[in-house]
């Protein structure tokens, strides 16, 4: 059974940014997230409720950050973007609070 996806709006501006073919990618890549949630890779420390599903598009690296909500089956996608910037982001934005 597949979790239910949701965009934060940190993600809904950053993919709205992406050229149509990244964006492509980029749903594939939600949809592996939606059918196994475990896939990516769990963050340690003060991000350890974050995942990383890390994917290629155009030839580069791409990071797809995202959250999980167990007991409702919900997927938070956080961030997308090339290399580690979507979590310096989330870092940044989690040290103002």
């Amino acid at each position: 059974m597949t979790y239910e996806l949701r965009q934060t709006r940190r993600f809904a501006r950053a993919y709205k940014k992406l050229q149509s073919n990244v964006a492509a990618d980029v749903d594939k890549a939600t949809g592996v997230v939606a059918d196994d949630p475990f896939v990516g890779e769990q963050k340690k420390g003060d991000l350890a409720d974050l995942y990383v599903y890390k994917f290629r598009s155009q030839k580069q690296l791409y990071l797809l950050g995202y959250t999980i909500e167990h007991g409702v089956r919900l997927v938070y996608l956080e961030a997308v973007g090339p290399r580690a910037e979507p979590l310096c982001s989330i870092m940044t934005n989690q040290d103002k609070s």
